[in-house]
């Protein structure tokens, strides 16, 4: 039997393997509304959604589009910009809460890009629960990597969910992206040995309306319920770190960046604010709050249950929360502002923004120096995560970056993919989601829009669903001269064979060097 009063018991031992993320490739959709244009077309104050929200850009899908099409598209993209085969994955596993199907999985769709190889020899399924699915199916995936049951070769995970709202205040909420992650061993972004859940029954937001795409949804609650479980985590991350770390206390100041789930930026500002107001609970003598002590001694006896909606306290932490947010969490916004709330993905949509800050060039500046500076820079940082998923889900892990990671930045080529977007009106983006509903559930149709002419080269689109509810798919060309994905001059080509499983990465990714030495190459 576990003894439960041993706290030693529940820990895991540092893993040798270096379990971790290989490569991430992202996929969005073509078209997004700005929400300084909606807030004209709402009729609401300027500022509400993009100061009030602190969203800048929102994705949408039009009917061509669906969760399977979205997850096919990022996980082609991925096996075609990092030139693996099919054969080499061992394990899919799927996070999303979009359901078409209330049988077949989302993964079950992903098998025509394997079996098309003849590849049909890959564990893993669906998880669901919220925006928390594309997390366990992460976890559960490094788990396969590290343990026994492992037979060499990668994982893939792919979290994506397309994020709609009916008519009203929390339509601005919405979003659309799905990320895939390359998962094996000796991988350049490692899991961390640490890390924390809390878990609990509640009504925050749902789904219950199996005709309807559209949630049902408590706004202010589901803040606190996210509060309340970034609360929980954080508490019993720190108390299990300090275990493994004897004589060291945790905060804020043991990770170098922190990326967290973003229904919208807002919340994000907040829960930085919270994390450090955990950090006062805990240790009220560090040296961040000396010069505020006056003011924060009112905030001493209050339980953190006590505090969520005291605006006087979520005043003062913010304020002094600004330089933390600035260097620690400010760098994986990028996406999440840009593309809305992706569910499952947001909060890798974040950790791809980070690599991204990390490895971002001046324009004609001198690229492999810099970019080479940049991977010694981030060697052995830490950046905690938080995943929240409602009804609910948590859990806060870490992941320590141990070796190059600047060509995932290379090959996700955000700036360049950002700018070729398209822009529509509010009225265009309503029409759009007033003709998904009218097709929501039903059978013998073919969407009516041209795909050529609206997503980009090498997407996946729906194209029929029968009489019966089995879907098609097709793909838009990617171009007469070239045969995998790879948007612009700066995109990563396909430059790595797999020469073996463990040197599939070798070529983009070879060991640490010092920067003299590599800028002299």
């Amino acid at each position: 039997m576990v003894d439960r009063n041993d706290p030693d018991a529940f820990l895991t031992n540092e893993s040798d393997k270096a379990v971790g993320i290989h490569a991430m490739e992202i996929y969005f959709p073509r078209h997004s509304v700005k929400q300084e244009d909606l807030e004209k077309y709402m009729n609401v104050k300027a500022g509400k959604f993009t100061i009030g929200l602190g969203q800048s850009n929102m994705a949408f899908c039009s009917d061509l589009e669906d969760i399977n099409s979205v997850c096919m598209t990022a996980v082609a993209n991925l096996l075609e910009k990092y030139n693996v085969a099919p054969g080499d994955i061992g394990r899919l596993e799927v996070g999303t809460e979009t359901i078409i199907d209330k049988s077949k999985s989302v993964k079950s769709t992903l098998c025509q890009l394997f079996n098309s190889h003849g590849h049909f020899d890959f564990e893993g399924v669906d998880n669901i629960n919220a925006c928390y699915g594309g997390t366990a199916a992460l976890l559960n995936t490094l788990s396969w990597v590290e343990s026994s049951a492992w037979d060499g070769r990668y994982g893939l995970v792919v979290c994506g969910d397309i994020a709609v709202y009916e008519e009203g205040p929390a339509r601005p909420t919405g979003g659309c992206a799905a990320v895939a992650m390359l998962i094996g061993r000796e991988a350049p972004i490692v899991l961390g040995n640490v890390r924390a859940s809390h878990m609990e029954d509640a009504y925050d937001f749902y789904k219950p309306k199996l005709d309807s795409e559209y949630p049902t949804v408590f706004g202010q609650e589901s803040n606190v319920c996210y509060l309340r479980a970034l609360d929980g985590c954080y508490r019993r991350f720190a108390e299990k770190w300090e275990f493994r770390n004897k004589g060291s206390r945790f905060n804020l100041g043991q990770v170098d960046h922190v990326v967290l789930h973003s229904p919208y930026n807002k919340l994000v500002k907040k829960s930085g604010a919270r994390m450090l107001y955990n950090d006062f609970h805990r240790d009220k003598d560090l040296p961040i709050f000396k010069k505020n002590k006056a003011e924060l001694t009112k905030f001493k006896s209050l339980l953190p249950e006590q505090t969520y909606d005291n605006k006087e306290l979520e005043g003062a932490f913010s304020e002094l929360a600004r330089p933390m947010y600035s260097s620690k969490v400010q760098p994986s916004v990028m996406l999440p502002q840009e593309l809305g709330n992706s569910y499952t993905a947001s909060m890798y949509t974040g950790l791809l923004s980070l690599i991204h800050s990390w490895h971002s060039l001046p324009k004609d500046g001198p690229g492999l120096a810099v970019r080479t500076d940049t991977d010694t820079a981030t060697h052995n940082k830490k950046v905690l995560m938080f995943s929240y998923g409602s009804g609910l889900a948590a859990t806060m892990f870490y992941f320590k970056i141990t070796g190059r990671t600047s060509y995932i930045a290379q090959a996700a080529n955000l700036e360049e993919r950002l700018e070729e977007r398209v822009f529509v009106a509010p009225e265009e983006f309503a029409k759009t989601l007033a003709d998904r509903e009218t097709k929501y559930g039903k059978f013998d149709w073919t969407p009516d829009t041209d795909p050529e002419s609206t997503l980009f080269p090498g997407t996946y689109y729906l194209k029929h669903v029968d009489s019966h509810g089995r879907r098609s798919y097709d793909r838009v060309p990617v171009s007469p001269h070239r045969t995998t994905i790879n948007y612009g001059s700066k995109a990563m080509h396909s430059r790595m064979g797999i020469a073996g499983r463990s040197k599939a990465f070798h070529s983009l990714a070879p060991p640490l060097r010092p920067s003299s030495a590599s800028a002299s190459s």
